[in-house]
């Protein structure tokens, strides 16, 4: 009993345990271990606190916070409104295109800097190059309207249903399939 006490109190004794201690050497100890990644994650969380904690502002602050959120989404919707506006309704689109036209370049260079401006490192090519296309878009306007009316056209014209009594048949028009000579053979091979 004596050599196996003594043997035990030399791996365990002094409030220490040899095999805990060698074992920890090649694997990490689970409960440490998530002590310390619990501490990790809370200390983490404490740093995004801090950068994201707002001192208390004034009502123009928030006033001017709110505003400076606004157009990059005012630009967004507007477009996909001018989208709308150019489907619904052509011409209206067409009449204030027309007058996007009228616009001084200058004013068109001010409008390009303000915007590069404020959204950054933007480029007044891009402006121009968006002019263009909005003008060669507007000398498309006349052939769209035409087609328009083509297809309004037929839509009055005809309402797509037979009149009774009258001398059309219903399978006029209709295309007839060409003979196919397998599927004749077919056919003859199974009736027979």
């Amino acid at each position: 009993m004596g050599l196996i006490s003594g043997l035990l109190a030399l791996l365990f004794g002094g409030g220490r345990n040899v095999v805990q201690e060698t074992t920890e050497v090649f694997r990490e100890n689970a409960e440490s271990g998530a002590v310390r990644s619990a501490a990790l994650r809370q200390a983490a969380m404490a740093q995004f606190g801090s950068e994201f904690a707002t001192p208390a502002k004034g009502g123009f602050d928030r006033f001017m916070d709110g505003l400076n959120r606004l157009p990059r989404p005012a630009l967004a919707l507007g477009t996909l409104g001018l989208f709308l506006a150019a489907m619904i309704n052509p011409l209206w689109f067409a009449a204030r295109m027309q007058g996007i036209a009228l616009v001084p370049e200058p004013l068109w260079w001010l409008l390009g800097v303000i915007v590069s401006f404020y959204f950054g490192a933007r480029h007044q090519v891009k402006a121009q190059d968006f002019q263009r296309e909005i003008s060669a878009t507007l000398l498309r306007a006349p052939d769209v309207m035409a087609h328009l009316e083509a297809i309004q056209g037929l839509r009055d014209d005809s309402s797509g249903q037979v009149e009774s009594g009258s001398n059309i048949s219903p399978t006029q028009g209709v295309a007839q399939p060409d003979s196919n000579p397998a599927l004749d053979d077919w056919r003859r091979l199974r009736e027979a």
